[in-house]
């Protein structure tokens, strides 16, 4: 391991004593949780699934890192919280990544250079990144133990600002920025099913539709009969949306933007809450479902109207849906409205894994990286529902559980037949950290 030869920090003493500050101690690392998230990649393998969709065009003689070693690499930096490939030049020496990747945290040879991280992000074409969505589909399903009969799928987009000449990028006046928008689909437990990276506008009702049906199709290869209930906001109601569920089987609730015809139906029920608040004083939220066809529909759709009167006013929205049997109150604020969770969901893969560090030229390298953000996603969330159930744990953010289970200083000491990691005595999580290898360890040969 590479040693510091530079000059040593001055530190203001301690009772008259000097302190002393090196980075010169013995093979250790500030990364010892990684070990666990190793435990969860030796389990599923999702580099060697990204690896298996990529052709290698080297030499085979000259080959000193895996397509697979690659990626693994990058995937872990990614969940380590570091996003950034030219971290890779001081990380390729690092005992516990070393020790992620399967060589020995002393003897084993370093890892992979930036420049090659970028090789590799810029080696998949059109085929490979299709074929790797297929994969992740694939593996989504795979997360189950067996065919669930209802899974609730979320469609959201997120705003990606990009700060130079990258392919796809476009400007977006709502944001005031250039970026891209990528379409994010999480299952109702958080599950990542996909991500597209797309300009940054608004998706049309024809893109919407072509990418719903290329992921059902996908989904309904591996659960012919499972049923999906999608979930978005009002520009993915849209006509062909719509048609679309009710061709494929699939059942919806979207969100239906205002307009006068809407308004319409709900006078006389605005007019009669807005006086029972100004009798009350209290906030009041009442319901009414009824049926309409807007001129673009092919057919008349159940609607809900939610409205609502308190200290700032008046507010009124709707949702379109083919649910016949909950009542309009229930279907608004249980099923609905829960989607708001999947906020939370891009935040994980957005804020705390960084997957907006979409900074190369080519549109399908920046596709790449949204794949092994993905796959770092799917790393935090495998060891989060690992978590004690009742526990804080189960529901913490990723970069909470990156700060207290991967941040770890440790010695690592590889000796003749075994590896010895050594962590602080005083780390607060020894309790949990013991669950969770207990939990994750492979199962022992019968």
């Amino acid at each position: 391991m590479m040693q510091s030869t530079s000059q040593k920090p001055v530190l203001s003493p301690l009772n008259g004593k000097p302190i002393l500050l090196n980075f010169d101690g013995a093979e250790m690392s500030s990364d010892a949780g990684l070990t666990l998230l190793r435990e969860v990649e030796r389990r599923h393998d999702l580099a060697g699934l990204v690896a298996s969709c990529l052709t290698d065009l080297r030499e085979p003689g000259k080959v000193r890192h895996s397509l697979q070693d690659i990626i693994r690499f990058r995937i872990m930096m990614i969940a380590a919280g570091y996003e950034d490939g030219n971290d890779a030049t001081e990380l390729r020496d690092d005992p516990a990544f070393k020790l992620a990747l399967e060589r020995g945290p002393e003897a084993g040879a370093a890892l992979c250079s930036q420049p090659t991280i970028s090789r590799m992000e810029n080696l998949a074409d059109t085929r490979a990144l299709i074929r790797m969505a297929r994969e992740m589909v694939r593996f989504y399903c795979a997360s189950f133990a067996r065919a669930p009969r209802q899974i609730v799928l979320d469609l959201d987009d997120t705003f990606d600002t990009v700060h130079g000449h990258q392919q796809l990028r476009l400007f977006n006046a709502y944001y005031d920025e250039y970026g891209f928008q990528p379409i994010v689909v999480f299952d109702g437990e958080g599950r990542l099913v996909g991500a597209v990276l797309r300009p940054a506008r608004r998706p049309t009702g024809k893109e919407a539709a072509a990418h719903i049906r290329r992921l059902i199709r996908a989904i309904r290869h591996h659960w012919p009969t499972t049923d999906i209930l999608l979930r978005g906001d009002s520009h993915y109601g849209t006509p062909e949306v719509l048609d679309l569920c009710d061709s494929l089987g699939l059942r919806y609730v979207f969100g239906l933007s205002k307009n006068a015809r809407l308004r319409e139906h709900v006078q006389s029920l605005e007019a009669s809450t807005a006086d029972r608040h100004a009798r009350k004083g209290q906030k009041l939220r009442r319901f009414k479902s009824f049926s309409y066809a807007a001129r673009s529909w092919s057919k008349e759709r159940r609607v809900i109207a939610r409205v609502e009167v308190g200290p700032l006013g008046r507010d009124t929205r709707f949702i379109v849906t083919n649910l016949t049997g909950p009542r309009g109150k229930h279907l608004y604020e249980r099923i609905y409205s829960a989607r708001g969770q999947a906020e939370n969901h891009i935040k994980g893969w957005k804020s705390h894994l960084a997957s907006d560090r979409t900074s190369c030229s080519k549109a399908s390298a920046n596709q790449m990286r949204l794949m092994l953000h993905g796959c770092a996603y799917w790393l935090w969330w495998t060891l989060r529902a690992a978590c004690p159930k009742r526990s804080p744990w189960r529901h913490a953010q990723f970069d909470t559980l990156r700060l207290h289970l991967v941040k770890l200083a440790a010695t690592i000491v590889e000796k003749k037949t075994r590896i010895v990691m050594t962590l602080p005595a005083s780390c607060p999580r020894q309790t949990l950290i013991r669950l969770l290898f207990d939990a994750l360890a492979p199962p022992h040969p019968a």
